[in-house]
């Protein structure tokens, strides 16, 4: 088909995706058992022009669609046709990587306000007198 653009300096060139058709259970009609509707989408990560970062992010992000040798597995066979499935695939493999392209931000460490800090205090002290009055033959103090 042809490249896929994710942002101005990423592109997953054509030659490194590989596209394979199966037949697919489900929609089809007389044609389910004849026809290989069904695509799967194979990107291998580590070897793709992606940057090391999308790499790594994109591999964390994926989960089990990505195998152990670091393949990316796309399947797609909710379409009748091939050409709907491997649109589908596609996109599906586009959101993935415009996921996985966005850094993520990050994170600033802040401190709880004097008034968060004292509510918490208070509140452990109120839970504490409540357990106290669970003992036997103690009061709860203030």
């Amino acid at each position: 088909m042809s490249d896929i653009r994710v942002n101005d300096a990423i592109v997953v060139f054509d030659r490194e995706i590989e596209e394979r058709f199966v037949r697919a259970s489900g929609p089809g009609g007389q044609n389910v058992n004849k026809v290989s509707t069904a695509v799967e989408l194979r990107l291998d990560v580590w070897r793709s022009s992606l940057p090391p970062d999308v790499k790594q992010r994109l591999i964390a992000q994926a989960g089990n669609r990505v195998t152990s040798e670091g393949v990316l597995l796309i399947d797609s066979r909710e379409h009748r046709t091939q050409s709907r499935n491997r649109e589908a695939a596609r996109s599906r493999l586009l959101a993935l990587l415009r996921q996985a392209a966005r850094r993520p931000q990050p994170r600033r460490a802040t401190k709880p306000r004097a008034g968060a800090r004292e509510k918490r205090l208070e509140s452990k002290k109120v839970r504490s007198s409540v357990k106290k009055l669970r003992r036997p033959g103690r009061q709860a103090e203030d």
